[in-house]
């Protein structure tokens, strides 16, 4: 029998002006590794063309998610895309990439990021791009539900995406009253954002509503584990659930490594054109 996780914290984003182009809010904000891990940050962002520039990163990968808008992506190594609403791009750092990622001209973009932590093994890694486009990811119907797997799988239903940390990420569409169950590995670390509407969700079916944020409970165990969620209204939610990593953090800015040499390191290849510039 599949143990029924429940919600043991909630906590409502608070977004603030950063700009006069750029709102933004913590949805995970930073510092707090071994509670989030395998994840390091999310942000929320509303902004519009000229709110970001050039930057670089290594040791992690970034999962984008555009709620609204349409999103541009650009590297150093003359790489070009876009997103609409709904697409996500999951982009792993490794050795070190230089993006940019701006909203197009005219456009307001609402968007999620997520930073990923990349085990030892793992944070110099050859860079790749996987856009995931909301018409072409996999999807599981049920009565008044839809549920889009971006990553890992939904009761059978699974994403090609590919993974250097095991990472379950859906978006779940809920008609009133409607209800789903989640399975998820016991060992997974996760949470839920609600987008829109409200709804309840796990074993005690404690009440979300948009701009919430619910962390799931979790006991370490190997077995299977399932989450229920139903919608009191409409609802849209965001899941996303991973295996912990289990070792150090140490984060300078848009470096993350598992020691203070290797940050050093990381600066000085970023100063001297060794991030994917070649």
């Amino acid at each position: 029998m599949k143990k029924e996780r429940g919600i043991r914290k909630i906590k409502t984003v608070n977004i603030q002006q950063n700009s006069p182009i750029h709102r933004n809010g913590y949805v995970l904000e930073p510092g707090n590794w071994k509670e989030y891990d395998p994840f390091l940050i999310l942000m929320e962002d509303i902004f519009q063309k000229g709110a970001f520039d050039f930057h670089p990163h290594r040791g992690i990968e970034t999962v984008t998610y555009v709620i609204d808008g349409t999103l541009e992506h650009q590297d150093n190594k003359a790489g070009f895309g876009k997103l609409e609403a709904g697409d996500v791009q999951w982009m792993t750092a490794g050795s070190g990439v230089i993006h940019k990622e701006d909203a197009a001209s005219g456009s307001t973009v609402h968007s999620l990021q997520l930073w990923i932590n990349l085990p030892k093994t793992k944070k110099m890694t050859e860079p790749r791009y996987q856009n995931l486009k909301r018409e072409s990811v996999p999807v599981r119907k049920e009565e008044g539900a839809v549920i889009r797997v971006f990553s890992g799988s939904s009761q059978g239903v699974k994403a090609k995406t590919l993974n250097h940390v095991s990472i379950t990420m859906v978006e779940i569409d809920l008609e009133p009253k409607a209800s789903i169950v989640q399975d998820l590995p016991g060992s997974y670390n996760g949470f839920l954002y609600v987008l829109e509407g409200s709804g309840f969700f796990g074993v005690d079916e404690t009440e979300g509503r948009a701009g919430q944020v619910l962390f799931l409970t979790r006991d370490n165990e190997d077995s299977d584990s399932i989450i229920k969620i139903t919608a009191k209204e409409k609802m849209r939610v965001l899941l996303y659930a991973g295996e912990p990593i289990n070792e150090p953090v140490v984060a300078y800015g848009p470096f993350v490594m598992t020691t203070q040499e290797e940050i050093r390191q990381a600066i000085l290849d970023f100063q001297n054109g060794k991030f994917h510039q070649q």
